[in-house]
């Protein structure tokens, strides 16, 4: 099969199109024909060798932890699930033909594939930190970088509770912040007394999706650092705050497409690249200021 593979640390550019094994399913996995696959900071992260202590590579070493296809073979033990079924999911080497998912649901209709291969981490990863957090109805949530792909996931899911949502992003992506219902405000300096302004009676949680040290402000907002949750900034258990990596939310998948079918959850495309131009997708994720996913498209490939 045709994959995007990486043989050693470094830039965009050590990305190759390949011609690699062909991966099967296990007991409780799936494998799909790929349609669309996402970029995720954590994959260039991984690439360039940035979180080798944290994330070991073996090499060559597959790229991408989501993506959308048609199911081709069904593991031991799988049942409610069939050859030919539309599914997106979590899994592992999905910049391929073929990759195996062990967490997955079916695409709703109302999703186009380029969407769909967009929706499993940023759902799943979005869910996790808000159940860490406890976040109710009738609470105020605070999401730093709320524009990009999780943070857009998890004002889908607060909003959807009941939850008041502001959210950080540059001034490029306010209006599409205020299309998704959060109240949007600019990152940096000053950002205590601008999130004041904006919330009177307090702020009760905050979720860091940004990573770029705003971890003291977030916790001056909420008042405890118990009341924060990051998930791009290693350096959390300094300010006493969780930092949270391991996918836990299994129902998140779920979730995500019964909302998508009730018209509360949809998912922003920010780019779509070839398979072969992975390379370029990775410089677009490590550019920064993302409005929603980039997408590989990999059928054509």
């Amino acid at each position: 099969m045709l994959a995007v593979t990486f043989a050693a640390y470094g830039e965009p550019s050590v990305l190759q199109l390949t011609t690699m094994p062909e991966p099967h399913a296990g007991p409780g996995q799936v494998r799909i024909r790929v349609r669309t696959a996402g970029v995720n900071p954590i994959d260039w992260k991984v690439r360039g060798g940035y979180l080798r202590d944290i994330f070991p590579t073996q090499f060559p070493a597959i790229p991408g932890a989501e993506a959308a296809g048609v199911v081709d073979e069904v593991g031991e033990g799988m049942e409610g699930v069939n050859v030919g079924d539309e599914v997106f999911g979590l899994g592992s080497g999905t910049y391929a033909e073929l990759a195996v998912l062990h967490q997955f649901a079916r695409k709703p209709a109302a999703l186009t594939w380029e969407q769909a291969g967009g929706v499993a981490v940023a759902a799943e990863t979005a869910l996790r930190a808000l159940e860490i957090l406890h976040t109710a109805a009738g609470q105020t949530l605070l999401i730093d970088g709320a524009a990009g792909g999780v943070g857009s996931a998890a004002a889908r899911f607060a909003l959807a509770e009941g939850v008041t949502v502001i959210g950080t992003a540059s001034e490029a992506n306010h209006a599409y912040l205020r299309d998704l219902g959060v109240v949007p405000t600019t990152y940096g300096p000053g950002l205590p007394a601008r999130v004041a302004g904006l919330a009177p009676n307090g702020v009760d949680v905050a979720f860091d999706t940004a990573g770029k040290g705003s971890l003291k402000e977030l916790i001056e907002i909420t008042g405890s650092a118990d009341r924060v949750v990051t998930i791009a900034n290693f350096a959390a258990a300094e300010h006493g705050v969780r930092l949270t990596t391991e996918p836990h939310a299994f129902h998140a998948l779920p979730r995500a497409a019964r909302l998508v079918e009730e018209g509360r959850y949809d998912v922003a495309v920010d780019s779509v690249f070839p398979l072969a131009d992975a390379a370029r997708a990775h410089e677009r994720s490590e550019g920064g200021h993302v409005s929603g996913k980039i997408i590989l498209a990999v059928a054509d490939a």
